[in-house]
């Protein structure tokens, strides 16, 4: 790949956005070459997005499920460029629109891109085939106010993590909410709760809960610069990478 990588920033006008944008720029080996936001949207610097496009060697999107698809599917039809993606909050048929799109174009997306979350996720997954059943499996985790998604992509990570520990399906097993009469926890339950609330960057844990003891495995963001800085080392390592579906795992090399 030549240096420097040139970028593009989706969702440019988000926090996200602003905060890689601002690390791309101060990069020497990167190059910011286009920042562009929803169709209409106006700011200074701006461009269209066929114009972002044409111009970078990889995107990386902050914006919403819906949008990351869309984008997904143009840059298939394009054959380029290479996507990270870290918008949540997809539905089935949009990870499937954008699992089709990876037959095409190197997309590398992830629920979060923390070096700790990702360790975490293995630890979680290694106490889960470990410990036996009758220990209770809860994901916790608390995000600013003006998040839309719920849980969030990160906790439904650790949630696939503890699931793929146990050999199940996390769709046959996870309760997303309780509220009202909801009678006795069945074994093997993977819950989740969420907590909403001021400026909070991220919290997620693990707990795994016996009549005799709890374990408890979590992880605390304190700036969000941490999730600007892996995504742009995503795309610093899918830049030039075949047509594929990737994701942190494979930037930190836990996949041969």
């Amino acid at each position: 790949m030549s240096i420097p990588i040139k970028i593009a920033v989706a969702g440019a006008l988000g926090h996200m956005g602003r905060a890689v944008a601002a690390i791309v720029a101060a990069e020497p080996t990167l190059e910011l070459v286009a920042r562009f936001d929803r169709p209409g949207a106006s700011g200074e610097g701006l461009v269209d997005q066929d114009a972002a496009l044409a111009a970078a060697d990889v995107v990386i999107d902050f914006s919403t499920a819906q949008a990351s698809t869309a984008l997904a599917g143009v840059c298939a039809a394009r054959g380029r460029p290479s996507l990270v993606i870290g918008s949540t909050g997809f539905d089935d048929a949009q990870l499937a629109a954008v699992l089709a799109a990876t037959a095409k174009v190197a997309i590398l997306r992830a629920g979060n891109f923390s070096l700790g979350v990702n360790m975490l996720m293995g630890l979680v997954a290694q106490a889960a085939r470990a410990l036996p059943a009758d220990y209770d499996i809860e994901v916790v985790e608390a995000h600013h106010r003006r998040k839309i998604d719920a849980p969030s992509g990160t906790a439904l990570m650790l949630g696939e993590a503890a699931a793929e520990g146990r050999g199940v399906d996390l769709g046959q097993v996870a309760r997303r909410a309780r509220d009202g009469i909801t009678g006795a926890r069945p074994q093997g339950e993977i819950g989740f709760a969420a907590i909403r609330g001021g400026g909070i960057v991220g919290e997620h844990s693990v707990i795994f809960a016996a009549d005799e003891e709890i374990l408890t495995l979590s992880h605390s963001a304190r700036d969000r610069g941490l999730f600007a800085r892996g995504a742009v080392a995503a795309a610093r390592w899918v830049a030039g990478k075949p047509a594929g579906a990737y994701d942190m795992q494979d930037v930190l090399g836990f996949r041969s």
